[in-house]
């Protein structure tokens, strides 16, 4: 009876020491699925990164091109209207040269005489002279006198740098 007993635990044993390995692959392949399925999806990620930093690079691209055909219109029309100017020769040249700083001029006489009547109306009405003076410098007119002298200043910078 033992031989008996003997040969069906040994044919068990041998059928189950047979079959671990096959098990041991199975959930090893397992493992290597989600490793892979991880890999892919990290890979995926990477490449949607990527594309997205060409596509900003592109863009960064394309405004510097903008930037530099505005800066090209700029100088164009600088150097036409300077042009036209000398052509025109005489009283005309000197008509045109005059035409910005006296627009400036009219535009910063008009804005200040009006920011100097509502100061004074604000003071004679018992204001204080720090609201006075902040009526006076109101965003609009410091962000106006600020525009006029870069433009002035800057357009020289500009013309003496060559842009």
């Amino acid at each position: 009876m033992f031989e008996v007993f003997g040969g069906i635990l040994g044919g068990a044993l041998g059928g189950i020491f047979r079959l671990a390995p096959e098990v041991l692959k199975f959930f090893d392949k397992k493992n290597e699925r989600q490793h892979e399925l991880l890999m892919f999806t990290r890979q995926c990620e990477l490449e949607t990164l990527r594309g997205q930093q060409k596509l900003a690079e592109i863009g960064a691209q394309r405004e510097a091109a903008v930037d530099v055909g505005v800066m090209d219109a700029f100088n164009n029309a600088i150097v036409s209207q300077a042009e036209m100017a000398k052509a025109a020769g005489g009283w005309a040249a000197s008509l045109s040269a005059s035409v910005r700083p006296v627009v400036t001029y009219w535009i910063l006489l008009i804005w200040s005489l009006a920011h100097f009547w509502y100061a004074w109306t604000g003071y004679r009405t018992g204001l204080d002279p720090t609201e006075v003076f902040k009526l006076f410098m109101s965003p609009d007119f410091s962000a106006l006198l600020a525009g006029t002298i870069n433009y002035w200043f800057l357009d020289r910078t500009l013309k003496q740098r060559g842009l």
